[in-house]
């Protein structure tokens, strides 16, 4: 739109609003609780950034690059190597994300030699006996349907810094795509410090795949609408089963480590969940407005209910458990599902009351489904724009979405923070809408 025209954004109205409604939210910000929306409240409409003559200036706090194929390129295509490395665990999409890159190398730039990188940053450790695949479009023709990687995924390796570099060189690598979450990324980043204080010219561009969409400065990552879309499936079968049971009782366990996305997303595409429970909103268990006693209470107004609940959700629950990390030094998380379960099934023998339990975990086989349409397209997007930046010589960047724009963010500013389900924002707000649950499940 030009910033000629003036447009009034004005909502007509028909006159004051002066009943109260009956929804019970917060009046007030700051309360741990979703609050209402003012008229006063805005969002910018106009998110181009503009040149208008000489004097203006972009301030680079506020406006973000766009991601796309330039008039000018940094590497000669012929003498570009370029490797592929999928990090970390499985998720829809990463088929997706290899069969792009290597499709716009080949057809869009003409480079002739790409080699994929089996299990992660691993492949790329000199102890690693898994030697690089060489990649051309027969070999990734129609890997899109199927789920997983092609060249294999795993944790760990990512710190080896100088051991990576030190492959990378000997390979005649100048071009390096990591396919990962934070971990991925943080690793991408250093590799890119080493390269930097080598003077070498490998440009390292990342692609942000997390299932839980936890990344910062990220509008939605990749696989994250195909696993609500398998999670929707399986909670529909868990309503069937406690609907059509005594007292039945429907439990799944999503992803979803330290941010609830798929669990408060899947509770919105399915209005049988009852009860969500995501790491962002602590529970309790015991007391009058404890889990328990909102079961119970379900139980008996209505003979049956569906829990939805994300992995990290009530690990404080399970804080006298022992911890562990696995090999990308994330905190390994104690089973909440399990632990649902067990102490649920024991609440209600206690109370005497009979109940039919099944519990339903559906992460490995959701996240080694292949990606559903709208995933397709945003892996085959992200990928073709990856190649872009690296073609250009841009380097320590990766490809985002943000305000539906394909843009690229320096892996130091999208690895700063994480991104999580704001309480006392919409999002949470609606699933409580949806759920009817308790706004909060704490004596307090």
């Amino acid at each position: 739109m030009g910033s000629n025209k003036n447009f009034d954004f004005q909502v007509p109205k028909l006159g004051e609003a002066k009943i109260k409604s009956p929804i019970k939210m917060s009046t007030e910000k700051g309360e741990a609780t979703a609050a209402y929306v003012k008229d006063d409240e805005y969002v910018f409409f106009d998110i181009d950034a503009k040149m208008v003559g000489e004097q203006t200036e972009l301030i680079m706090d506020d406006v973000l690059q766009l991601a796309g194929p330039r008039e000018n390129i940094y590497f000669n295509p012929s003498h570009v190597h370029a490797a592929i490395a999928t990090c970390g665990g499985l998720c829809p999409g990463l088929n997706n994300v290899i069969r792009a890159l290597v499709r716009c190398l080949w057809y869009s730039y003409g480079v002739r030699r790409i080699s994929g990188i089996q299990y992660g940053y691993r492949g790329l450790l000199p102890e690693a006996n898994f030697p690089p695949i060489p990649l051309d479009p027969d070999v990734v023709d129609d890997i899109q349907v199927k789920g997983g990687t092609i060249l294999g995924a795993a944790r760990g390796g990512g710190d080896r810094v100088e051991e990576i570099v030190d492959s990378l060189e000997r390979m005649n690598i100048n071009m390096l795509f990591t396919v990962g979450g934070d971990g991925t990324l943080r690793g991408s980043d250093e590799i890119g410090d080493e390269i930097k204080k080598r003077g070498l010219k490998i440009a390292v561009i990342g692609i942000p795949k997390t299932i839980d969409n936890d990344l910062s400065f990220i509008q939605s990552s990749f696989g994250f609408d195909s696993a609500v879309s398998m999670a929707v499936q399986v909670v529909r079968g868990a309503h069937v089963e406690a609907h059509d049971s005594i007292n039945g009782i429907g439990l799944v366990k999503v992803m979803g480590r330290d941010s609830g996305f798929i669990a408060a997303h899947t509770a919105l595409a399915m209005s049988d969940v009852n009860f969500c429970m995501i790491p962002e909103d602590p529970f309790e268990m015991e007391g009058p407005k404890g889990l328990l006693s909102n079961l119970k209470r379900r139980i008996s107004d209505r003979s049956h209910a569906v829990i939805l609940v994300a992995e990290g959700a009530g690990q404080h629950l399970l804080k006298d458990k022992p911890a562990e990390k696995d090999a990308s030094g994330n905190a390994k998380y104690v089973d909440i599902g399990t632990y649902l379960r067990d102490e649920i099934t024991k609440f209600f023998r206690a109370e005497k009351i009979e109940v039919n339990m099944k519990y339903i975990d559906p992460s490995y086989i959701i996240r080694s489904a292949p990606a559903n349409p709208n995933d397709s397209i945003y892996c085959s997007r992200l990928g073709a724009h990856a190649v872009h930046a690296a073609m250009t010589g841009k380097t320590q960047t990766l490809i985002s979405l943000v305000n539906n724009k394909f843009v690229h963010i320096p892996i130091k500013v999208a690895v700063s923070a994480r991104n999580k389900v704001n309480t006392e924002g919409s999002l949470w707000r609606d699933v409580l809408e949806n759920t009817r649950q308790p706004v909060h499940m704490r004596n307090e």
